[in-house]
C-alpha cells in the first residue's frame, strides 16, 4: 500500500506542479499585457519582476547555502549558469513579452505548443532522446514536429473571420483598439523565437541540472545573472529614466504578481520537474496554457477570437499530442525490453541445471 501511494505521489506531483505553473504563467503574460497597454515597456516589465523575484530568492538561498554543504561552483558551472540567464531571461522573456505586446498571450499560449517539437529536435541534437527512422514510434515524433510547425504559419499568417469578438462591454475598447492595431506577424516571429529559446533553455538547463545537483542554487545563480544583464541591455537601449517610473495600480500589480508567479515558483518548480522528469515531460503542458489564455484573453483584454487561431491551435495540438504518443509509445517499449531482459537473466541459471 505505501509503494502504491509512493509511486502515485511520484506521478501526481509533477504533473500538478506544471498545471500550478501554466496557470501561473497565463496570468502573468495577460497582467503583464494589460500593463503593456497602459504604457509600461516590456523591457522594465522583464528587469523589474526579475529583480524582485531574485530578492524573494534571496533568503532560502543563503538559508540553504549555510545549512548544506553544496558541490563547488566551478568556472564551468558559474559560466553555464551565466549562459542559463542569458537565454532564459534576457533573451527568452525579452522576446515574448515583445511579440506579446506586438499580438496577444493568447497566441503565445498556442504558439508555445511549438516548445515540445522543438524541445524534442534539441533532445535529438544533443542525443538526449534516440532517433530511429525505421521504428514508428520515432516516424510519430518526426510527423507530429512537422504538424506542429505547420500550425503555427496557419496561426501567423491566417487570421480569418472572428468568432466571439469580446466578453466585455464598451469598457474594453481601448485595449480591443489596441489589439486590432497590433503587428500580429511580427509578434508571431518573436514567439517563435521564445519557442526556440524555451526548448533550448530546457535541454540546456536539464544538462547543468545533471552536472551541478543543486536546484536551489542554480535557480537563484541564473535569475541573479539574467537580471543583471537584462538590466544593462535594457539601459543601453533606453538610455532614459523616464521608462522605469511605474505609473499604475495595473504596473505594480503585474510586477509583483511576476515576481511571485514567475521567477520565485515557476522557475523552482520547473528545475525540479526538469530533474525528475526531462525537457520533454516540461514541454508537453504547453496545449493547457491555449485554453487558459483564450479565456483570461476574452475576459480581461478584450482579446477576439479568430478562426485562424482556432484551426492552427488544432493542429498544432495534434502535432504536439502525436510527438508526445512516439515517446510514451517509445517509453513502454522500453519497459517492456527490460522486464524481459530480466526475466530471461532469472531463468537462464536454471537452463544450465
Amino acid at each position: 500500500m505505501g509503494g502504491g501511494m509512493k509511486s502515485f505521489l511520484e506521478k501526481a506531483l509533477p504533473f500538478a506542479a506544471m498545471v500550478m505553473v501554466e496557470c501561473g504563467e497565463v496570468g502573468m503574460i495577460t497582467l503583464g499585457k494589460a500593463a503593456m497597454n497602459d504604457g509600461l515597456s516590456n523591457l522594465v516589465y522583464v528587469v523589474y519582476y526579475n529583480a524582485l523575484g531574485t530578492i524573494i530568492l534571496l533568503p532560502n538561498f543563503v538559508f540553504h547555502s549555510c545549512r548544506n554543504r553544496r558541490p563547488p561552483l566551478t568556472l564551468s558551472v558559474l559560466s553555464k549558469l551565466f549562459g542559463l540567464g542569458l537565454l532564459g531571461i534576457c533573451l527568452l522573456q525579452v522576446c515574448a513579452y515583445a511579440g506579446i505586446n506586438y499580438s496577444s498571450p493568447t497566441l503565445a499560449a498556442a504558439l508555445g505548443n511549438l516548445i515540445p517539437a522543438f524541445t524534442f529536435l534539441f533532445a535529438i541534437i544533443f542525443r538526449i532522446e534516440k532517433f530511429d527512422v525505421r521504428k514508428s514510434t520515432s516516424q510519430a515524433k518526426a510527423l507530429g514536429t512537422i504538424i506542429a510547425i505547420t500550425g503555427a504559419f496557419v496561426m501567423t499568417f491566417y487570421q480569418g473571420p472572428a468568432l466571439f469578438k469580446t466578453i466585455l462591454g464598451h469598457d474594453s475598447h481601448k485595449n480591443l483598439v489596441s489589439s486590432q492595431q497590433s503587428n500580429w506577424i511580427l509578434g508571431s516571429l518573436l514567439i517563435g523565437i521564445t519557442c526556440i529559446c524555451s526548448a533550448s533553455w530546457n535541454v540546456f538547463q536539464t544538462a547543468t541540472v545533471k552536472e551541478y545537483p543543486d536546484e536551489v542554487t542554480v535557480v537563484f545563480l541564473f535569475c541573479c545573472f539574467g537580471t543583471i544583464q537584462c538590466a544593462i541591455f535594457t539601459l543601453i537601449l533606453k538610455g532614459t529614466t523616464d521608462i522605469w517610473i511605474l505609473e499604475t495600480g495595473t504596473e505594480w500589480v503585474s510586477i509583483v504578481f511576476a515576481a511571485i508567479t514567475g521567477t520565485a515558483i515557476r522557475s523552482r518548480v520547473i528545475t525540479w520537474v526538469l530533474c525528475k522528469k526531462g525537457p520533454v515531460y516540461v514541454s508537453m503542458f504547453k496545449p493547457i496554457s491555449m485554453v487558459i489564455a483564450v479565456i483570461m484573453g476574452m475576459m480581461f483584454l478584450g482579446d477576439i477570437l479568430r478562426l485562424g487561431s482556432v484551426i492552427g491551435a488544432l493542429i498544432i495540438a495534434l502535432g504536439v499530442y502525436t510527438v508526445l504518443w512516439g515517446q510514451a509509445k517509445e517509453h513502454s517499449l522500453a519497459i517492456n525490453d527490460v522486464s524481459r531482459l530480466e526475466s530471461s537473466t532469472e531463468n537462464t541459471p536454471l537452463l544450465h541445471k
